[in-house]
């Protein structure tokens, strides 16, 4: 804490704003971080520019070598972490055992894997080489709400690339980025191939948003930002992933198991209190079977248990801020006000504590903010449609595309279904991410730009250059 990881080395700049971190269950500040200035950010870029000669010459085997010993680490210390990453952003421990740590650890372990596979040279049709190359520096932001699983999305296949890359992670979950830099390091990673720096996205993040040392900018976050950070990157003409969010649709049809969708729907969509970018949080069924899906997603969620998310009996914990808090509740009252019907979605009774109950709302009209907007929190919209087609229309009535769920016992109708639905990834009758978790994952429309995870992920950070003609010397007559 209160230090920057840059070229292999702590550094404590002692004339910085030190932030505060909370623990959002408790309200208690649990440590603090440096709000790194422009000198700061010149410092971590020309690490990295300086460590990346070295590491891109690297052998890909060598390169995926250290993907596994990180991997390694996560698996030595994923309780720590898990723990830590709770602290942080409140999300139950059971929760981020899962996806704080174990899905990390898988993460790094696939891309070393989908770089030992991938065809780096080849020869094509024509005869030319095809060679794929690292594009260079690459600078990563990264959001508070899977921070550890964000961060490695995007370190992994940098570094299996042969790029270098500094990390600028949400204000509000910093620590853990800490703790990972500080196992890049015990496993002895050469200096400056990771860098990390902290500080508020309005000050540290745009400062290193409008450098110039950067080759490739890979962020997580919200549309405005990102909207942003796109017209930063196109002016300068340098590549940019951008990974904005969702609201996603879970669609059931009529000869689904209308319990089992229900309560897997109200059970993915309330991961991490909703704040999540894939959670399906509009739920569309059957319009006479709207009432019936009401019920069954009420009692869904009014048996969450919410408390301390270091307990074992607690299966929600807090939002990661009182601002998310203030705006879940304002998307919620708003939604009253405006005729619908809600169950729960209060402020919860808690002394401290940024806890707000599940809400589940229908009778709304399709343009209404809570079905259109994404709240990020635990607020499921139920929805009805009138047979296929009004589903399909009523899942693309978003500005994003970014995950969608379908539900059906008829293998033809899921998959016109899933090939109707706008969105990057479709999942059918609850299937949740693969094992390895290589299936590419981002979205269309405003969820976004490139993919994330596999090979998929691997490419967005390789350039590829085709070589005409050949490389054997020319016999003379």
């Amino acid at each position: 804490m209160d230090s920057l990881f840059i070229d292999g080395e702590w550094v404590t700049p002692a004339d910085r704003e030190r932030i505060p971190v909370l623990n959002p269950a408790t309200e208690e500040v649990i440590g603090s971080i440096v709000d790194a200035d422009a000198s700061d950010a010149a410092a971590a870029f020309a690490a990295a520019r300086k460590a990346l000669p070295g590491w891109r010459a690297l052998p890909v085997g060598e390169r995926a070598a250290y993907l596994d010993a990180l991997a390694d680490a996560f698996r030595d210390r994923g309780e720590e972490l898990a723990r830590l990453a709770t602290a942080e952003i409140g999300m139950p421990l059971a929760e981020s055992r899962g996806v704080q740590a174990a899905l990390p650890e898988q993460v790094l372990r696939s891309t070393a894997q989908a770089a030992r596979d991938l065809a780096w040279e080849y020869q094509d049709a024509s005869g030319s080489t095809v060679i794929r190359e690292p594009v260079g520096v690459v600078l990563g932001i990264t959001p508070w709400n899977f921070p550890v699983h964000q961060l490695v999305a995007k370190l992994a296949p940098a570094l299996a690339a042969g790029c270098t890359i500094v990390l600028k992670p949400a204000e509000l979950t910093p620590l853990n980025a800490l703790f990972l830099a500080d196992l890049c390091a015990a496993i002895g990673l050469p200096p400056g191939v990771v860098n990390l720096v902290t500080g508020r996205g309005s000050t540290t993040g745009e400062t290193l948003v409008q450098s110039e040392a950067y080759d490739l900018v890979s962020f997580t976050g919200s549309l405005g930002i990102g909207r942003h950070i796109g017209e930063v990157a196109g002016r300068r003409i340098v590549r940019a992933t951008l990974e904005l969010g969702g609201k996603s649709p879970a669609v059931v049809m009529s000869d689904a198991d209308l319990a089992a969708a229900v309560q897997t729907t109200v059970k993915n969509c309330f991961t991490n209190a909703g704040q999540k970018c894939n959670a399906p949080t509009r739920l569309i069924v059957p319009e006479a079977r709207r009432e019936e899906a009401m019920q069954i997603a009420a009692a869904a969620a009014a048996s969450y248990r919410l408390g301390d998310p270091l307990d074992d009996d607690t299966t929600m914990g807090p939002l990661a801020s009182e601002v998310q808090r203030e705006k879940v509740l304002s998307y919620v009252a708003g939604a009253r006000a405006r005729g619908a019907r809600v169950h729960g979605g209060g402020a919860a009774g808690f002394d401290r504590g940024y806890f707000v109950e599940p809400a589940i709302i229908t009778d709304v009209a399709e343009s209404d903010p809570v079905v259109q907007e994404e709240i990020f929190g635990p607020v499921l919209v139920l929805l009805g449609h009138h047979g296929e087609d009004d589903a399909i229309r009523l899942a693309n009535d978003s500005p994003y595309g970014l995950s969608a769920e379908v539900w059906t016992a008829d293998p033809a109708a899921a998959r016109r279904l899933a090939e109707g639905i706008q969105a990057g990834q479709v999942r059918i009758n609850g299937v949740r991410s693969p094992n390895p978790p290589i299936a590419p994952f981002g979205g269309y429309k405003a969820s976004g730009l490139g993919r994330e995870l596999g090979s998929f992920g691997l490419e967005e950070y390789l350039e590829v250059k085709a070589v005409l003609g050949s490389f054997e010397p020319v016999e003379e007559d």
